[in-house]
């Protein structure tokens, strides 16, 4: 509940500030007009943080008031003074310090911790004032302050291109009007790590639907197939091989036969005994008496073996049988 009220709180502190209007610095402003915009400067960039009059940064304010430098230098020169670096990153957490500048010189928090990492990444390679000038020379800055109007808290509502969860992360930034980023109390701890890691609002881990949970569980799991006997495997896969072995030796049968029918004629002449050995077609058993696809292979391979042997009878006869009819064509004539 405690929790809850602090939330409440916090919110209720945070309506004051849509309700104050930018401030910028206009052509020929007053030296009184100035002055408020220097104060703001100082207030914004240091996080509402007291200063000393000695701590002013006397040569910079100069400058503005002559024209020299517009708003956005003096920010500049501000956020890499002495003062703030002291303040806001030498003696705090890197990660706060980011957290820091996003608040002080783009007036948000972070979306999201890739954008924490991007800074850190420039700290680590160029250093801190490389750093400032990244936030203070994006296209984000000057879309949304220019070179003339003091940088301002604007998380408070949504924009094109930004997350919701930045608001409850400025919450988490802007404790009151009246606070100060120097703050002891919180020892300079990051506010948001948590925030952007989980990518939730303070950091929450997401709650848990436990019938979500328990009808995932009792879910009816889809059916499988059974599984396959090894053995029927191999045997499936075997009768499925001389198959495909039956069927070529067919063709290779059907061939030869052919082969053997065309030798016939030649090959009767050569010989008169030819005749009793073409009977290898009937005399080797049809394949269809064989049950066992084994058996009907075998018997194939036989029946092609047989065929061969005759049809290598048959070429010999036929040259013969050849030889012959051309002899008696030469007597017939030119007798």
């Amino acid at each position: 509940m405690q929790i809850f009220l602090d939330e409440e709180t916090r919110r209720r502190q945070y309506q004051a500030f849509p309700q104050t209007e930018p401030i910028e610095l206009w052509t020929n402003a007053s030296v009184e007009e100035i002055e408020i915009v220097i104060r703001a400067v100082y207030r914004q960039v240091l996080g509402n943080a007291y200063i000393m009059e000695s701590e002013r940064l006397i040569v910079p304010e100069s400058q503005l008031k002559q024209g020299i430098i517009d708003v956005r230098e003096f920010v500049r020169q501000v956020a890499k003074s002495e003062l703030y670096r002291s303040r806001f990153f030498d003696k705090v957490y890197r990660y706060r310090a980011i957290e820091l500048n996003f608040k002080h010189l783009l007036g948000r928090a972070p979306d999201d911790y890739s954008e924490t990492k991007y800074h850190s990444n420039i700290l680590d390679e160029k250093g801190f004032e490389a750093d400032i000038d990244s936030y203070l020379d994006s296209d984000e800055y000057l879309d949304a302050f220019g070179d003339n109007i003091v940088p301002y808290y604007r998380g408070y509502k949504t924009q094109t291109g930004k997350k919701i969860l930045e608001f409850t992360n400025m919450l988490q930034l802007l404790r009151s009007n009246s606070s100060s980023d120097k703050n002891v109390a919180t020892n300079n701890e990051p506010q948001l790590v948590r925030s952007l890691i989980n990518n939730t609002p303070y950091g929450r881990v997401k709650l848990t639907d436990v019938s979500a949970i328990l009808a995932e569980v009792f879910k009816p799991k889809p059916e499988t197939a059974a599984p396959v006997n090894p053995f029927i495997a191999a045997q499936t896969a075997a009768q499925e091989g001389l198959q495909q072995k039956i069927k070529e030796q067919e063709s290779q049968i059907a061939t030869l036969q052919q082969q053997l029918a065309d030798l016939q004629p030649f090959a009767s002449i050569g010989t008169t005994k030819f005749s009793s050995s073409l009977q290898s077609s009937s005399s080797v058993s049809s394949t269809k008496e064989y049950t066992s696809l084994q058996q009907q292979a075998d018997a194939q391979a036989k029946q092609i073996a047989a065929l061969q042997e005759q049809i290598a009878d048959a070429q010999r006869y036929a040259t013969i049988g050849e030889a012959r009819l051309n002899k008696w064509r030469s007597r017939v004539f030119n007798g």
